[in-house]
């Protein structure tokens, strides 16, 4: 990944963990909490591609696992976020970007149910059963909802942040400076050719004048 990406991905997630963990998991809504953390992640893994929607839903999973206050183990939303970034960034298109608003809507219902999904299976195989207490059918209706009324408000602010930090004015520039220098190339190769052109029809008509004079002279 490259360093802006780095760097704009870590803010990005802080900032939403941050968010999450001190007000969205405070307001005790029914059912799931909603989760700021999968969208950041979501639309960083459309905009970036399937590599670094996993590498982003490996690191913000695993500071989820690690902030207070955690109640399960160690890597477990890691593994989750990590599955569901890269499965988000297999939609990217060529371009990076997106034409409707209906392929994101659909991918943060996926990720919304699967991610609970998910997260309840990883918890049944380590012992977890908190899910069934709850009840799972509940979750995900609510974890679907709850995300789908966030996405339009930090999907497309998260897309368009990250674009902009993808464009590298620097990066452009020395393309356009390396054009330039091919270009110039192209035109001083040309320039060559023409100059050995020109001086090879003048040695030819040196060379013929030098036959004519010969000539007289021999005559």
């Amino acid at each position: 990944m490259r360093v802006n990406r780095i760097l704009l991905s870590t803010a990005l997630v802080v900032v939403a963990l941050v968010v999450q963990v001190s007000v969205l998991a405070r307001l005790h809504l029914p059912g799931a909490v909603p989760d700021l953390l999968l969208l950041t992640v979501l639309a960083l893994a459309m905009v970036y591609g399937h590599v670094a929607g996993a590498l982003v839903g490996f690191g913000a999973g695993l500071l989820a696992d690690l902030a207070p206050p955690a109640d399960h183990a160690a890597g477990r939303y890691a593994l989750v976020l990590c599955v569901i970034g890269y499965a988000a960034g297999l939609v990217k298109p060529e371009n990076g970007r997106l034409k409707s608003a209906t392929a994101p809507m659909l991918v943060v219902v996926g990720a919304a149910v699967g991610s609970t999904l998910l997260y309840a299976g990883v918890g049944a195989l380590v012992g977890d059963t908190a899910a069934r207490h709850v009840g799972l059918p509940g979750l995900l209706f609510s974890a679907a909802l709850y995300d789908l009324l966030l996405a339009p408000f930090v999907v497309p602010a998260v897309m368009a942040l990250a674009r902009r930090a993808d464009n590298d004015p620097l990066a452009e520039t020395t393309s356009a400076a390396k054009a330039t220098d091919i270009s110039s190339g192209w035109l001083a190769s040309g320039t060559g050719l023409r100059i050995g052109g020109l001086r090879t029809k003048a040695a030819r008509a040196r060379t013929a004048r030098a036959g004519r004079i010969k000539g007289v002279k021999r005559l």
